[in-house]
């Protein structure tokens, strides 16, 4: 990269489960706070230490940090305030987190560089959904999703950072889905229409970029293309940043408003990948080149997640 040249990064990454460490069980069968095995002081700090190498990496790789980073698969605030204390953060990146009403307690975040972005305002926009069984509660929640209104130079951004509900169990949580995601787009159409500020959504969408749900997500109510998913190349060209058993997946995506497109944008896209850096990844086996994760269901690995990071460049 020429000095000349300026080049800022966003990344995403679902981080697989970083959580604190259990407190010892009186009973070993005694249910944890985590939902993992054996969750210790020893198998967190490898784990901080995994998640603030792979940053180590993607700076040393792209030759910058991101200054704005979304994770999930966050278990509240105590592991992201000591992430941000290793390097390559060194205390330089500030984080916006709430703790959500989610059922595991797993949450989303959003790591800025402080140096960079200031925070207009976040907010944690919460969900709940009705339960027509015998359930012992009358509602069900998931995740939340960050909305955080930031400023970089004179750019005024409105991020998005989610983890929509999984596929598990014949995709029983499809339905969930389509409603936050339409709760999401008639945000997306308020701010497009009513202001000239930027949307970037980040998150892992549990759906592809072809999937009928995001593809909806990109056009307003009169058909307007509002937002661009430069995502939706890297999946026709098989750049996937999970995988279930042999299915490649690019569930990890970063969706831009065309803000970032113009000539005059302050931040304009060059480009979208998945860093599938070869540390990252499985060496040899069936698994060969898909992501070194953490556990294999209860087995404990050591890795570092089941999801590589997305990254989108800008100038």
């Amino acid at each position: 990269m020429e000095n000349n040249e300026r080049k800022e990064l966003f990344a995403f990454y679902n981080v697989e489960n970083l959580f604190s460490p259990d407190p010892t069980p009186i009973h070993r069968l005694d249910p944890t706070i985590s939902g993992l095995r054996n969750w210790d002081e020893r198998k967190y700090k490898n784990k901080l230490f995994k998640i603030a190498h792979v940053f180590e990496l993607i700076r040393e790789t792209e030759e910058v940090l991101p200054m704005l980073i979304g994770l999930a698969e966050i278990q509240g605030q105590a592991p992201l305030d000591e992430l941000v204390t290793m390097p390559p953060f060194n205390s330089e990146y500030g984080v916006i987190h709430y703790d959500s009403m989610d059922e595991r307690g797993v949450d989303v975040a959003l790591l800025y560089d402080k140096s960079k972005i200031e925070i207009l305002s976040s907010e944690p926009i919460t969900y709940f959904f009705e339960i027509e069984d015998d359930h012992p509660a009358n509602y069900d929640t998931t995740r939340d999703i960050l909305h955080c209104r930031i400023k970089y130079e004179t750019e005024i951004i409105n991020v998005f950072v989610l983890h929509l509900p999984s596929k598990r169990e014949k995709d029983v949580n499809k339905p969930k889905r389509e409603f936050i995601l339409n709760d999401i787009h008639k945000k997306i159409i308020n701010i497009v229409s009513k202001t000239t500020e930027a949307v970037l959504i980040c998150g892992d969408f549990n759906e592809n970029p072809d999937d009928e749900n995001i593809t909806n997500l990109l056009y307003d109510s009169d058909l307007n293309k509002m937002l661009v998913n430069p995502s939706l190349e890297l999946y026709k060209n098989k750049n996937f940043s999970t995988f279930y058993y042999k299915d490649g997946l690019l569930f990890d995506q970063i969706l831009l408003s065309n803000n970032f497109f113009k000539e005059n944008s302050g931040l304009k896209f060059a480009e979208a990948k998945v860093f599938n850096h070869p540390k990252l990844a499985n060496w040899v086996g069936n698994f060969k080149g898909k992501p070194f994760r953490t556990f294999a269901g209860t087995r404990y690995l050591g890795g570092y997640s089941d999801h590589f990071p997305v990254l989108t460049q800008f100038l």
